[in-house]
């Protein structure tokens, strides 16, 4: 109920109105059906711009320290993401991991879509990161398609650190759906899940444009909080055209 007053109602217009999105690909979410959408994540106003120009309810698998921040701006914002219903996921560790994969397949469970951010966090830098495996355990075991997502200039409208957005016009690209039916019953398989995750994220990074980097975002941001040698040179995939 809530979900569809903020969509339909409060929030989707005004976002809508004032960041004036261009949507590409929008056909290729299916109608109905599971379905994982896999988008890059550039700044905290993607989890509402996403959802603003699509038709279905998506859910996203949301960091739990949404849910868990201090003060008055702490409960709003747990009491809005609780309403919207997005699910807290705690990622300090494997387990976590799991769990949040557990939660994931029941969204599919219920045939519906569901978001998630294969980085794991946020850029930090506007690169694009390795994506961690999650993504694609999921698509093998529920046996679902991906759809490729790009947000593209959220990042410049609300990066790290910045409260308000800048009120500028920003894309939202989604790919076709990607197939891994050819994968049934390997969910198990490192290899396996592995390359099926680099080929969600070369398909984000080709809609996106964004550089690169073959390390997990997370790593690269402890490095450089502690004054270590951080990034790693673009990842180059060999036999493909940007």
């Amino acid at each position: 109920m809530f979900y569809h007053l903020m969509k339909h109602v409060l929030l989707g217009p005004l976002l809508r109105l004032l960041f004036r999105p261009r949507i590409e690909g929008l056909e290729h979410i299916p109608e109905e059906g599971a379905a994982i959408v896999a988008g890059n994540h550039l700044s905290f106003s993607d989890h509402f711009l996403m959802p603003a120009v699509l038709d279905r309810r998506i859910t996203f698998l949301a960091k739990q320290e949404y849910f868990t921040g201090p003060g008055i701006k702490g409960r709003l914002t747990a009491a809005f993401f609780r309403a919207a219903g997005q699910i807290p996921v705690d990622r300090s560790g494997k387990e976590a991991g799991k769990a949040a994969i557990r939660e994931g397949l029941g969204v599919l469970d219920r045939g519906e879509l569901l978001g998630i951010y294969p980085e794991g966090t946020r850029s930090h830098d506007g690169r694009l990161y390795k994506g961690k495996v999650g993504v694609a355990v999921m698509a093998l075991t529920a046996g679902v398609p991906v759809v490729p997502c790009a947000m593209v200039g959220t990042f410049e409208i609300q990066p790290p650190g910045k409260v308000v957005p800048r009120i500028r016009r920003i894309t939202i690209r989604f790919g076709e759906p990607l197939d891994f039916s050819r994968f049934a019953g390997s969910a198990g398989e490192r290899t396996v899940v592995r390359a099926v995750t680099d080929e969600i994220m070369y398909e984000i990074l080709r809609l996106s444009g964004q550089e690169y980097v073959d390390e997990y975002a997370a790593v690269v941001k402890a490095a450089e909080a502690s004054e270590a040698p951080g990034g790693a040179p673009p990842r180059k995939f060999p036999g493909r055209e940007r």
